[in-house]
């Protein structure tokens, strides 16, 4: 049987492993280790806040290990590294966001049917929202901003509605790609340097294992390392990438409003999409353990969230992010904020208490981005005839959406080109 090699667990990695698993001896490299959901109780660490004993936001990583942050002047990226990817801290949104793909001829129905019909997507947490969950839903509808709930990749009955969503659900009820791993092969704590290349031919992954270096042959390899691991393992490769690295960043609204319990809730319950950014409930943890502006009661305050579909201008070197927002970003941004605002003073907040988070990030993606002449193969003419991408790289614009969905769409169909070469 063929040999493929996976790099990265994640949404991309994780779904064409188990699609080439019937046809391929596959084998998944994973940088992280196994995933483990933070269990210490917040109200604990929350009494801390005001010593100064959370000054820097990559200690978190310290507490939640699969965590990684990184940071520049105007901002925080946020990822996952362990099994499983960014999908064990993300919020578990199952939406398509493939309007740029369409742009370039890309049609990826048949995928998202497939995915539809194979995951558990739902929207009947709707039933178990809080008072303030529901309050700002029809606030925001009276307002015509036209919220909708948000498709969930979820077990609603296993949800204990604890607000932990984005740092490990405690109960497996939210599905994330670890799922799609069982009988497959995967190799933790295996970090790619690069690959070998030869007459169009991708050859060996060198990887280190602690203090150990190894290499593994196969038929075929997918990079599906994410938008911030993957243009790294190119390069040293000998692969260019672009500078047009989009982040979806994201900036939270904020109100104190006593007793309304925001922090047991599922987050982003719904979403209204706007030009350039949307707009959805959000406890972001990242701000109320790191920003002064948000020490206040856990259950005294209520955040929404913006995210931007940003200018795809930007570049990642050595896992650093490079990245400034333009003039342009700034303009939707403001317009997310005063939208927000709106809502919070409608709620009952006034207009002077109303704060901001901290401006964060985490869809890292576009350095390698597909074109037209690619829309069937899905394959760029920068890789070597036996190596692809399956991850956010090689989205071509911005989403300003959850990214989990389309990526997943993608690598579907990348296998299934692989599987009747």
């Amino acid at each position: 049987m063929k040999k493929a090699i996976i790099i990265g667990s994640g949404a991309g990695g994780a779904t064409a492993a188990k699609m080439l698993s019937s046809h391929f001896d596959v084998t998944v490299l994973e940088q992280g280790k196994a995933f483990k959901p933070f269990s210490f109780p917040l109200e604990q660490l929350a009494k801390f806040r005001k010593t100064g004993l959370y000054f820097d936001e990559r200690l978190i990583q310290l507490l939640l290990p699969n965590m990684r942050i990184d940071r520049n002047p105007e901002m925080v990226m946020v990822y996952g590294r362990g099994l499983g990817g960014t999908t064990t801290l993300a919020t578990g949104n199952a939406v398509r966001a493939d309007e740029g793909l369409k742009k370039i001829g890309i049609n990826l129905d048949a995928e998202f049917d497939e995915l539809f019909q194979e995951l558990p997507i739902t929207t009947d947490h709707q039933s178990r929202w809080l008072p303030i969950t529901k309050r700002t839903f029809e606030v925001m509808k009276d307002m015509g901003l036209d919220p909708q709930p948000m498709p969930k990749l979820l077990r609603p009955q296993q949800c204990r509605m604890c607000g932990h969503c984005s740092i490990g659900c405690p109960t497996r009820a939210k599905w994330d790609t670890r799922e799609l791993l069982d009988g497959i092969k995967v190799i933790t704590g295996c970090k790619v340097t690069h690959i070998d290349i030869d007459d169009r031919r991708a050859r060996r992954v060198h990887v280190t294992r602690g203090s150990r270096h190894e290499t593994y042959e196969a038929d075929v390899i997918i990079v599906a390392a994410g938008g911030y691991g993957t243009p790294d393992i190119l390069r040293n490769s000998g692969i260019d990438c672009q500078p047009h690295l989009f982040v979806d960043p994201v900036l939270c609204v904020a109100a104190p409003m006593a007793n309304v319990h925001q922090d047991r809730q599922l987050l982003m319950p719904f979403v209204s999409i706007r030009d350039k950014y949307i707009i959805s409930p959000y406890m972001d943890w990242l701000s109320f353990f790191f920003n002064k502006q948000w020490y206040k009661p856990m259950d005294g305050m209520v955040s929404l969230m913006i995210k931007l579909a940003d200018v795809e201008q930007g570049d990642v070197h050595d896992n650093r992010m490079q990245k400034t927002l333009t003039v342009t970003d700034h303009e939707y941004l403001k317009r997310g904020v005063d939208d927000c605002r709106e809502v919070l003073m409608r709620l009952g907040a006034n207009e002077k208490d109303i704060f901001l988070g901290t401006l964060n990030a985490g869809h890292p993606g576009g350095m390698l981005p597909l074109t037209a002449a690619e829309a069937d193969s899905l394959h760029s003419p920068l890789l070597p005839d036996n190596m692809y991408v399956a991850d956010a790289s090689i989205l071509p614009q911005s989403l300003g959406l959850p990214p989990i969905l389309t990526i997943m769409a993608l690598a579907k169909r990348i296998a299934k080109n692989i599987i009747n070469q």
